[in-house]
């Protein structure tokens, strides 16, 4: 079986690579030049832990390979896979353009029976949409699937291969077959394919998402509570967690949530909503509870160092909006040094994978450093962003020597209060006394 990927990004990537490494011949397809020159060259533009020894290893053995020749990917392909882009546009709504592009693509240049895979994120009703487009040229019989992706950035390599579901929306039994002849060997453990239809595919990807980015807006939420009655959210969070009817998974207060599927999957749930004339109260509050506690540390900071921050130095200890990516998409961070430099501040950062994506971002803005503890030198105030592992035991005496003000300001509650405290460090922390 043939696979053409379109779209080299995140997920056309890690799925098309996986893809080769299950067996089947895989073409990844993209109108990026320099994406694809790289990936000619075996180097892997996006960071993702165990994705490269994968690629390379396909495309050596000659089942992986890429090309900006779209048409011909198509042409050739038994399965399309449609993985481009769809950022937020202002208003909220899913940016389909490359979604539709790729559509008339397959409907000229199809050159059998095929089986059209959206692993894009798209609204309610989008498979319908490609259906359609794919429709005007077609000259072949087709089936338009919905198959959600759920991979979570720094894990994605293991997400695909062992993934907790599969979910496929459709309508042929064709495709069916097809479906579980490519996903099989992913569940021989047990784990399940979910048929159903597109609509209900679609949506349980946004449901997925938005559920999660709620459980972090409801902690981040009662982390402020806390500070107020004088309770420690970390003792909230294992007394809450531990309730299986719970889980103790996404329930870690912070600097909130930021990435390239959260923020603009609930705002896109959002729109979806308001076109069929609903208002989701939950998915709203959501997203409002994300955007305060974005600010939240810097507040902190101000209100110890006071509003003005000319003359004063703070480092920042992590820029990506998580550990084991160098994705700076919606990032606390972003919005953290944005107050820090209103303020009168100086800013110097640290980030293990993500330093060359903010200096494209942030440019001369801030001082980016060689390392933690260069970020720290004469810093009045140390901000922990992004939990990266190498952050969670600094050489406390080090540090201590290097900072000018010891006061820590911890945004994801990695490290044990009193323990700095005995060390003569302030420490403060997100809903913790």
């Amino acid at each position: 079986m043939n696979i053409c990927v379109v779209g080299t990004g995140y997920v056309g990537l890690v799925v098309g690579t996986c893809m080769s490494d299950l067996g089947f011949e895989v073409t990844c397809a993209d109108n990026d030049p320099d994406k694809i020159d790289a990936l000619l060259q075996s180097r892997v533009p996006i960071y993702e832990p165990g994705l490269e020894p994968i690629l390379r290893r396909n495309v050596r053995e000659g089942r992986l390979r890429f090309t900006l020749d779209t048409a011909a990917a198509i042409a050739a392909a038994d399965v399309v896979y449609i993985a481009v882009g769809t950022p937020g546009l202002e208003d909220g709504h899913a940016d389909l353009s490359g979604v539709d592009a790729v559509s008339e693509l397959i409907g000229r240049h199809m050159s059998r029976r095929i089986v059209a895979i959206i692993k894009s994120t798209v609204p309610v009703g989008t498979a319908d949409r490609v259906r359609e487009i794919i429709g005007r040229s077609a000259r072949y019989e087709f089936d338009v699937v919905s198959n959600p992706e759920f991979l979570k950035e720094g894990a994605a390599v293991e997400d695909f291969t062992h993934p907790d579901r599969i979910v496929i929306g459709c309508r042929t039994a064709w495709a069916r077959d097809v479906m579980n002849e490519l996903y099989d060997p992913l569940v021989r453990t047990g784990r399940p394919i979910l048929f159903m239809d597109n609509r209900s595919a679609e949506l349980a990807k946004y449901a997925s998402n938005a559920m999660l980015a709620t459980k972090i807006s409801f902690m981040n939420e009662l982390s402020r509570l806390c500070e107020r009655v004088g309770a420690d959210i970390e003792m909230v969070r294992k007394g809450t967690g531990s309730d299986t009817r719970i889980g103790p998974r996404f329930l870690f207060a912070g600097a909130g949530y930021g990435g390239s599927c959260f923020p603009k999957d609930v705002r896109a749930l959002v729109q979806t909503a308001k076109a069929y004339d609903l208002d989701l109260k939950i998915a709203n509050a959501v997203e409002d509870v994300n955007f305060e506690q974005k600010v939240v540390l810097a507040d902190k900071v101000l209100a110890r160092l006071g509003p003005d921050l000319r003359g004063k130095k703070v480092a920042l200890w992590g820029l990506a909006f998580k550990p084991e990516t160098d994705d700076m998409r919606e990032a606390p961070s972003l919005v953290i040094i944005d107050a820090l430099l209103a303020a009168g501040a100086q800013v110097s950062a640290y980030d293990p994978e993500a330093m060359t994506v903010a200096q494209r971002i942030l440019g001369d803005r801030i001082t980016f450093a060689t390392s933690a503890m260069e970020a720290a030198q004469d810093a009045d105030a140390l901000v922990l962003v992004t939990e990266w592992n190498e952050f969670r035991h600094p050489d406390l005496a080090e540090l201590k020597g290097r900072m000018r003000g010891l006061r820590i300001f911890d945004g994801r509650n990695i490290y044990d209060p009193q323990r700095l405290r005995e060390q003569g460090f302030e420490y403060q922390g997100i809903g913790r006394p």
